[in-house]
């Protein structure tokens, strides 16, 4: 005799999907969206995290899908917002003397991977690097000086100083930077 109740335990993302608030198709641009926003996210937070719990907070009526908004990027909004969160809370908890555990432990594993001295493999690819992006900006004397200034850790108010630059000229600058780094293949990877 089969049992009365449903022992089942439905993912959010299965639940998503059998209600049809989305199509296998959107659940897939989702997944990529996910993993996107999860980039540079400490271990502990997965893309499989921020999906799950966006879904979870629409399914439960936390957050509402406004008449005219595609599934799609309603939850995709919504996973941008608990990256955000998710960051706001890891920046007071590195601000407080007494961090929780979980920032604690990823603040530690944090230092302990990096190394002061590059090894020489390290340095070789560090300088081909620099290389391809002076070759790629040869033309654009704005943007190299802006990557030196961002390579010597100033800010942007520094930098619009330094190069006088307004704040619409400087982000035109960095707009057109990305969007070549982006083209050429040389964004960078989290560690």
């Amino acid at each position: 005799m089969r049992p009365l109740t449903d022992t089942r335990v439905l993912r959010p993302t299965e639940s998503a999907l059998a209600l049809k608030l989305v199509s296998e198709m959107d659940l897939l641009r989702l997944k990529a969206i996910a993993r996107l926003h999860a980039r540079g996210m400490p271990p502990d937070v997965g893309w499989e995290d921020l999906l799950q719990e966006a879904l979870t907070r629409v399914l439960t009526g936390a957050r509402r899908i406004p008449k005219g908004v595609a599934p799609v990027a309603f939850v995709a909004g919504v996973m941008r917002s608990l990256r955000s969160e998710h960051w706001r809370r890891f920046g007071a908890a590195r601000r407080r003397k007494d961090a929780p555990g979980e920032y604690r432990a990823y603040r530690t594993r944090e230092l302990a991977l990096r190394d002061a001295a590059p090894g020489p493999e390290r340095s070789l690819m560090a300088g081909e690097q620099l290389t391809a992006i002076e070759r790629l900006f040869a033309n654009d004397p704005v943007a190299l000086a802006i990557l030196d200034a961002l390579g010597e850790g100033l800010a942007a108010g520094q930098i619009r100083a330094r190069l006088a630059l307004t704040g619409t000229e400087y982000d035109s600058a960095r707009k057109r930077i990305r969007r070549c780094l982006l083209r050429e293949g040389l964004t960078c990877a989290p560690d």
